[in-house]
């Protein structure tokens, strides 16, 4: 699906109303029908009085950070996460996000026995499959992961898990669940290390360097992240930001904690 242009509106002004709740979500995450003016869509709404406190993310809210990814990406030009606003809503202020259907048959991980990927494939790392078995946990090598891949090293994504990839049956893919990101300490994990210690792509390096711009000081980028995450924050983004410009290359695991989120699904 291809979000229509005004669905960042529908979603902060629309009537939301709650049709059911995630049950599989680790913090209130309820399934909504937002309604404007004749418009209506599908949403998650998460109140931030369903959250659970996190030690590692005291300041604000998982909302907000939800809402500060959305507007990395959309600064990225990618469109990687789907609109996403912070608004009051049945149980006060939250995220609210367009609800995207994803294509079942879309297959962007894999377990493959061997040692190697196959062309097309990229290594994650092995995983145990029972019985003393091993096989090798894959990811497609998708120019759609590989942007996905710099946005969370910008973002410092803590919980890029393959429930998360939400691929489309028109072809997109969207990434989804950013409330552990922009920690100013390096939390990244992800199972998109595919391409870690590898060049960036030119199409990246020119993302980043705009993003470089956004974040400066006055920064379109920069105003609007101000009202969701702290000035400490920012900064580290702006680091990062930086260093995968210095570097010229995907970032690599630090070895300091596990590199890949679990469950990894």
């Amino acid at each position: 699906m291809t979000p229509p242009p005004d669905a960042a509106e529908l979603l902060a002004r629309g009537e939301l109303t709650v049709r059911g709740r995630i049950r599989e979500a680790s913090n209130a995450a309820l399934y909504c029908t937002v309604s404007h003016d004749g418009r209506a869509a599908a949403c998650i709404y998460k109140p931030v009085a369903g959250e659970r406190p996190l030690w590692d993310f005291p300041d604000g809210t998982l909302a907000q950070r939800e809402v500060a990814a959305y507007e990395v990406s959309e600064a990225t030009g990618w469109g990687l996460v789907p609109p996403t606003v912070l608004r009051d809503g049945p149980y006060g202020e939250g995220m609210c996000q367009l609800w995207v259907e994803a294509a079942p048959e879309a297959e962007l991980l894999a377990l493959v026995d061997g040692e190697e990927p196959e062309p097309g494939w990229k290594a994650i790392g092995s995983a145990e499959v029972g019985e003393g078995r091993t096989a090798l946990l894959v990811h497609a090598d998708d120019e759609r992961l590989r942007r996905l891949a710099v946005l969370d090293a910008v973002v410092n994504n803590a919980d890029r898990k393959g429930g998360h990839l939400l691929p489309t049956g028109e072809g997109r893919l969207y990434g989804i669940d950013h409330g552990v990101t922009f920690n100013v300490e390096n939390k990244l994990r992800t199972l998109l290390w595919g391409w870690a210690g590898e060049p960036l792509t030119r199409e990246a390096v020119d993302v980043l360097e705009g993003l470089r711009k956004d974040l400066a000081e006055g920064g379109a980028l920069a105003a609007r992240l101000q009202p969701l995450i702290t000035g400490a924050e920012i900064d580290a983004t702006r680091a990062r930001v930086g260093a995968l410009l210095a570097s010229g290359k995907h970032p690599e695991p630090s070895g300091e904690w596990p590199a890949i989120p679990w469950p990894p699904v």
